[in-house]
């Protein structure tokens, strides 16, 4: 039986300088989102505020989607998927495990506490971790299927659905956004923005490729 991994070790080369570059970058942002949120560790009703009663949750979700932000990028770099398809399915099915997780966990806080801001905003989230649900058990559904190809386009859908969470965050982080209304008036239209044009961006390229 042929071994899925290469003999040779897994050497950097220059032609690794970008993926690696882009992996520190979302590691970097990643940490640097899930910083901002560290005040919800001291588990008190004043830090967490309308999040105090399901704590465990909240934390589980920023945990997880940390944890989707840093592996999910993995999956595409094609040296180490070509080394081992057995790390490349492990890495895959972890990074699947944390969009359960997180979203899962969305799920409850979208239909709980996001009523609190209001309905646009609980609207904007329930949307949006239904698009990260249905696009992450596509990708799965087809690499059960042995539909590889189809797999890889939905694992960077899923992926740039994944990616929402430092896009809209760090958005609001931004001075002439935060000038544009209050928390409450600006969230719904940057969870949107967060997803949905990305995803419109990854559909014009993916039609030009097909095209040549």
């Amino acid at each position: 039986m042929k071994n899925n991994t290469n003999s040779n070790k897994l050497k950097l080369d220059k032609t690794d300088i970008v993926p690696v570059l882009i992996w520190i970058t979302i590691l970097f942002l990643t940490w640097l989102f899930m910083h901002g949120a560290d005040h919800f560790l001291k588990l008190t009703p004043e830090a967490l505020g309308k999040y105090f009663n399901l704590k465990w949750f909240l934390i589980a979700h920023i945990t997880a989607g940390g944890g989707a932000l840093v592996l999910g990028l993995v999956q595409f770099w094609r040296k180490l998927r070509n080394y081992s398809w057995k790390l490349h399915r492990i890495i895959g099915f972890l990074y699947l495990l944390a969009i359960l997780v997180s979203s899962t966990c969305a799920v409850i806080l979208a239909f709980t506490t996001a009523y609190e801001v209001n309905r646009t905003y609980a609207f904007s989230l329930q949307i949006w971790v239904s698009v990260w649900i249905s696009a992450a058990f596509i990708a799965y559904y087809a690499a059960i299927k042995k539909k590889f190809k189809l797999h890889e386009e939905w694992m960077v859908r899923s992926y740039i659905v994944t990616l929402a969470f430092i896009i809209s965050g760090l958005s609001l982080k931004l001075k002439f956004i935060q000038d544009l209304g209050s928390f409450e008036d600006i969230s719904p239209s940057l969870f949107w923005m967060g997803w949905a044009v990305p995803l419109y961006i990854y559909q014009v390229i993916l039609s030009a490729k097909q095209k040549r």
